[in-house]
């Protein structure tokens, strides 16, 4: 499975374009143009263990850097501030990683 088994690659590239710059990427902007908030509980749980690079479970820190190269592999690596919002914008648990719960909350808020 790709990401595009699940989110159009129009709505990609329009979340993409969005946030080019370093520093103007904003998780729920994004989840909202990437047609990913509009999508069910499994299918959010299907686009997690597409992040999730290791497979551990989690989303870490370092897996977040590279979140946008998850959707297209020109991408940018997101910088520290936008790695370090994000982050803290879904670890409820404060646990310095994102489980599928919280990746799921966080989506749909």
């Amino acid at each position: 499975m790709s990401i595009t088994d699940l989110l159009s690659p129009s709505a990609i590239a329009a979340a993409l374009r969005d946030c080019q710059a370093p520093d103007s990427f904003s998780h729920k902007k994004f989840f909202q143009l990437s047609g990913m908030s509009k999508k069910s509980s499994s299918q959010i749980k299907d686009i997690f263990r597409l992040l999730d690079n290791d497979q551990s479970g989690f989303i870490e820190e370092d897996e977040l850097k590279y979140f946008l190269q998850r959707f297209e592999c020109g991408a940018r690596v997101l910088t520290t501030s936008e790695t370090k919002t994000f982050l803290a914008a879904a670890d409820h648990d404060g646990d310095g990683k994102i489980g599928v719960e919280e990746f799921q909350e966080m989506v749909l808020s």
